[in-house]
């Protein structure tokens, strides 16, 4: 039945083709850098559109106020219409949405085309996932989301650093409109490689129907994914969010100099990933188990990355910047499993709607650390209680993976509660 397996699996990845994963990293890397645009354009979008920074603040989560949610949706359609198209349409949604904000006149015009990019950018990881789960087996799972979550670490990097000097030159508008046909230039090459594939997905299944939303809520693995998946974003969405305040008011580092720290820390959490994914596949080759592998990076990552936040509260400028290093190292050693663990418990069947459901829990974090780190601040005057309530958050996942999710290990999923 392995060996049957395996040559299903094999025979998949030759359908889906060898240019599909770097694609879908390249996806995940546009998706990051376009969401992050407006960070990086605020200070000139604020004087030009006359902004308050409460405005700036309601553009900054409009976001998420789609994004989380819609991921239910993706995960939906990329069984519905399949994952390929589903792709396909969310990326030329969130690349119209880039382009019209260069072309935006206030700040109703921005707050409707951030709530447009969240739904567009929703549909990165369900079908992503999808397309992994149906045709990789679970011991090459952990490189693709390596090569995937590369692509997320990069993309603040080269958002800010890149497009920021490209707004000091020709101004934001022009950037927002170069950048949102960049992305929809992707299309070209993924209609091209995945046209055959996507017509072979319409064809019915020999396993059957996807399981029903309502089966998989039911299991108590994906309440142990989703929930530890929000704790590995919330130490994630708490340094990206904050990073730049905390090193420039609270440790007294130049602007320039932040901009460098941030580099060195996206660069080491893209490396870890690429790393750990390799790593833990070659792992399981050797004989050990999806559970003993990917059980232990997640783990050890969610408490490595606390360490090195409750460092961080207490420690000098220098030895706070190792930390964060660390963190970003420790972060690297979660993403490519949390998703590797939700592609390996859901198969081929569930991948789309289950990491659609995993991933909108997971963030709401996006959402719920940058409002209660700037609470805290704001309460306290200091950092110190925003990095030790991270770090405890980030903690409660080594739970949530480790005793929720009793086994990691394809679930078996009845014909009958798939189609119910």
């Amino acid at each position: 039945m392995a060996a049957a397996s395996e040559v299903r699996s094999e025979a998949g990845m030759a359908s889906m083709g060898v240019a599909v994963v770097p694609l879908l990293a390249l996806a995940v890397f546009i998706n990051y850098v376009d969401r992050g645009n407006l960070a990086t354009a605020a200070p000139l979008m604020k004087d030009e559109l006359k902004l308050s920074s409460t405005q700036i603040g309601l553009l900054l989560s409009a976001f998420f106020w789609s994004y989380t949610p819609a991921m239910m949706l993706a995960g939906w359609l990329s069984e519905k219409i399949n994952a390929y198209r589903t792709l396909a349409l969310g990326l030329g949604i969130w690349s119209v949405a880039t382009m019209l904000s260069g072309l935006a006149g206030g700040f109703y015009a921005l707050l409707a085309l951030r709530i447009m990019l969240g739904l567009g950018e929703s549909v990165a990881f369900p079908c992503s996932s999808k397309l992994l789960a149906q045709h990789l087996p679970v011991h090459r799972l952990g490189a693709a989301n390596g090569l995937i979550g590369a692509g997320l670490a990069l993309g603040p990097a080269f958002g800010t650093l890149v497009g920021g000097l490209l707004m000091a030159q020709v101004g934001w508008r022009t950037v927002f409109i170069l950048f949102g046909v960049a992305s929809m230039a992707w299309l070209v090459p993924w209609l091209v490689t995945t046209r055959h594939a996507s017509r072979a997905a319409d064809q019915p299944h020999e396993l059957g129907a996807a399981p029903s939303f309502r089966a998989i809520l039911a299991r108590r693995e994906a309440w142990g994914a989703a929930l530890g998946h929000f704790a590995n974003n919330y130490g994630f969405y708490f340094v990206i969010s904050w990073l730049p305040t905390y090193l420039v008011k609270a440790k007294g580092f130049s602007v320039p100099q932040m901009a460098v720290i941030g580099g060195v820390i996206y660069l080491t959490y893209a490396a870890s990933n690429v790393f750990t994914g390799w790593f833990s596949d070659r792992w399981m080759q050797a004989g050990a188990t999806a559970n003993r592998v990917r059980k232990t990076f997640t783990i050890s990552g969610l408490a490595i990355s606390a360490l090195a936040m409750l460092v961080c509260a207490f420690a000098t400028a220098p030895v706070a910047v190792a930390s964060l290093i660390v963190a970003g190292l420790a972060f690297g050693f979660g993403t490519p499993n949390i998703f590797a663990i939700g592609q390996t418990l859901a198969g081929p069947r569930a991948a789309g709607k289950w990491i659609g459901f995993q991933n909108c829990i997971g963030n709401l974090a996006g959402i719920i650390a940058p409002l209660i780190t700037g609470m805290v601040v704001d309460r306290t005057g200091q950092f110190e209680w925003a990095f030790i309530s991270a770090a405890a958050v980030t903690v409660s996942g080594v739970v949530a993976w480790g005793v929720v999710i009793p086994k990691i290990a394809p679930l078996d999923w009845p014909k009958a509660a798939a189609t119910a």
